[in-house]
């Protein structure tokens, strides 16, 4: 198959797609009843029809903590994996991931920033959000006046600009405080979804929308992006203006995603591929699989997290432990498209 040429899913879209709903909703009630506090399962159910739980406690533990986590694990996992699958496409590169132009280098800047500073949690959200925004614009700007090709000149400014916010967090390491401030730094970076109040839900609930509906609705058009520039522009199709619609949303959404959630690598280039497998590289059927396999994968993942041991383990560590092997079966296939 040319890799420029989409190719023809398999006929298990449908069901695909239905397999995959139902192991998030099998997910998400046995979720809600795991945890450090347990919540019976009928108890649960009860609760979903309208009845309210036995205890305050256990009406404050599913309100204020459980579902909370479970609601941004999936649209964490729903957002990297859309703005993977997008990058891939736009960038025609099997090998594209969200953090490709700068956004979780930046919204570790932000965040970095903001813990050195001592800010409240809420404001190392919004730091690592706009630090996010900032990169990304300063990237555009910067691609859109490299000579050459525009794709090639955005990578290169992505790169550049995170090798800066690279040094910029050694270094904010370096001068922090080793006994308190450093170690939660570090834990940042590392990725968790520990701190989650029902504010970090609403904080992102908008960006995330914004960002994910556009692809959803336009993501024939990603299909197009594929092909040659010459191709798509004699279907009618404005390239520059679709892979910029494209570009601005998965951007959008990854750093949401990433600044209530920390680094969490991996999922945007490995939960794509795998969605490859089941339903082809037509985008109309891959956005929705990857976007409910996307959250599916983080919850199971964040499950792991938080019932494995007594002391919670970072997210991106998880991540590493699925994406790091499954990349070195990516990069020795003759294929990897």
């Amino acid at each position: 198959m040319s890799e420029k040429t989409p190719q023809r899913a398999p006929r298990t879209f449908p069901g695909t797609l239905l397999i995959v709903g139902v192991l998030l909703a099998a997910a998400l009630l046995l979720s809600l009843s795991l945890g450090r506090y347990p919540i019976p399962l009928e108890a649960l159910i009860a609760r979903l029809w309208g009845r309210p739980f036995a205890s305050p406690r256990m009406e404050a533990v599913f309100f204020n903590v459980r579902a909370p986590r479970i609601i941004l694990a999936c649209l964490v996992g729903t957002s990297l994996a859309a703005a993977g699958a997008s990058y891939q496409g736009v960038f025609q590169n099997p090998l594209a991931a969200p953090d490709i132009l700068g956004a979780s280098s930046g919204a570790a800047t932000g965040a970095t920033l903001a813990i050195l500073l001592r800010l409240p949690a809420y404001l190392v959200t919004a730091f690592a959000f706009c630090a996010s925004l900032i990169t990304i614009t300063l990237v555009m700007f910067i691609g859109d006046r490299a000579r050459g090709k525009k794709i090639i000149g955005l990578i290169l400014a992505g790169l550049m600009i995170s090798s800066l916010h690279s040094a910029a967090n050694s270094f904010m390491k370096l001068v922090a405080d080793p006994n308190n401030v450093l170690p939660e730094i570090v834990y940042w970076l590392m990725g968790s979804l520990a701190k989650t109040k029902p504010s970090d839900v609403s904080f992102v609930i908008i960006p995330m929308t914004a960002g994910l509906v556009p692809l959803f609705i336009f993501r024939w058009r990603i299909n197009l992006l594929t092909l040659s520039e010459e191709e798509a522009q004699s279907m009618g199709v404005n390239v520059r203006g679709t892979r910029a619609l494209v570009i601005v949303c998965s951007t959008l959404i990854t750093a949401a995603a990433v600044s209530v959630s920390g680094i969490i690598g991996w999922a945007g280039l490995v939960i794509p591929h795998l969605t490859r497998r089941m339903v082809g590289n037509n985008y109309q059927e891959l956005m929705p699989v990857s976007m409910l396999f996307g959250a599916l994968f983080l919850l199971v993942i964040d499950n792991v997290s938080r019932n494995l041991f007594a002391t919670e383990i970072p997210l991106g560590i998880l991540t590493s432990l699925v994406g790091a092997p499954f990349f070195l079966w990516l990069i020795t296939r003759k294929e990897a498209w």
